[in-house]
């Protein structure tokens, strides 16, 4: 799956996957954080997701990336808010005062660019990217956050009824993160795609031993499935 694939999808309004509300199991779970205001949120392959509107309601500071402009801007004109656009590196920078999005490559993406982040929040990167980049997202992921929390929200639904993207990623989380706690699973309203049937969960991951750029090895392995 190349960059291209991702670019069609915007470029061609292909889209099913953005959600038009902000999701339900992040407004449920968010304080569980226990973030002061003010915080600095990673949001990696963000999209226009509203989650962003919600999170920058909540008085935080908001960084995402994305590989297509076309989302981004119209992430920024949905929250009317005019951005300063400049160049950083490889990276097109949209910036305001508590929302700034990176558009480019997200594993081109270093610490020294991102700037120190609270926490991480995941809706739809890990589940969208084939199993052969997985664990080199994971493993980037912790490396340019400093390993910092983070809520993961996770699909699941019967393997021979969908392709994806998204994918099942559930039973990896362990060997990616060390640390993967499930808070909450909902069954998604109308399904994905036609209807087929589909849950999501929330995990908050707290990879707390790990250390940047290396194995988690002893990290508390706590994936329990959900009921």
């Amino acid at each position: 799956m190349e960059a291209t694939f991702w670019h069609q999808k915007w470029e061609k309004g292909e889209t099913a996957f953005h959600e038009a509300e902000p999701n339900p199991l992040l407004m449920r779970h968010w304080d569980g954080l226990s973030l002061a205001e003010g915080s600095r949120v990673f949001v990696p392959l963000c999209g226009k997701t509203r989650d962003i509107g919600w999170l920058h309601g909540r008085g935080h500071r908001i960084v995402g990336v994305e590989l297509s402009e076309i989302p981004v801007a119209e992430l920024f004109e949905e929250m009317a808010i005019v951005p300063k656009i400049s160049q950083s590196g490889t990276f097109t920078r949209y910036s305001s005062e508590r929302l700034e999005v990176l558009v480019g490559d997200f594993f081109a993406l270093s610490s020294e660019l991102l700037g120190e982040v609270d926490a991480v929040y995941d809706r739809g990167a890990l589940v969208a990217l084939p199993a052969e980049l997985r664990p080199t997202y994971a493993t980037h992921l912790l490396e340019v956050t400093g390993a910092r929390p983070q809520l993961l929200v996770t699909l699941h639904y019967e393997a021979h009824q969908l392709e994806g993207p998204p994918f099942l990623v559930e039973s990896e989380l362990e060997s990616h993160y060390g640390s993967a706690v499930p808070l909450e699973r909902r069954q998604i309203p109308g399904g994905l795609r036609g209807g087929v049937k589909a849950w999501e969960t929330l995990w908050q991951v707290k990879p707390a031993d790990a250390k940047a750029g290396k194995p988690l090895t002893g990290a508390r392995k706590s994936c329990r499935p959900v009921p």
